[in-house]
């Protein structure tokens, strides 16, 4: 099992937040970034449904817009509890780091 997707799984909704934080996109365009960050390729049927439930909890708005040629796209962007709700996460994520950190660094010490 590919232990990255599961970590992934758990902070996928802070790192689509924090890719609206410079304006609005669309959803190619956000995994493309997350791609592009290292963290591999992230399929529509993962990805949308985190947009979905990031709308339903307030935190992005989203607006569709039709396109002169192709598909429209369906384009987001942060609320104010989306970016409030960044920041927490944000902290909570980096103080959970914190301590992972921590105990990995002392598993040489405990003759792990």
């Amino acid at each position: 099992m590919d232990k990255r997707a599961s970590w992934l799984k758990g902070v996928l909704d802070l790192l689509v937040l924090s890719c609206l934080t410079g304006g609005e996109s669309y959803g190619y365009e956000i995994a493309r970034r997350l791609d592009e960050a290292g963290l591999g390729q992230i399929k529509g049927g993962t990805l949308y449904p985190v947009l979905n439930r990031l709308e339903e909890a307030g935190l992005v708005e989203a607006e569709f817009r039709a396109a002169e040629r192709g598909p429209g796209r369906r384009y987001y962007r942060l609320t104010q509890e989306g970016r409030q709700g960044l920041r927490d996460q944000s902290d909570a994520w980096l103080g959970f780091h914190r301590i992972v950190e921590e105990l990995l660094n002392k598993k040489g010490e405990n003759g792990a």
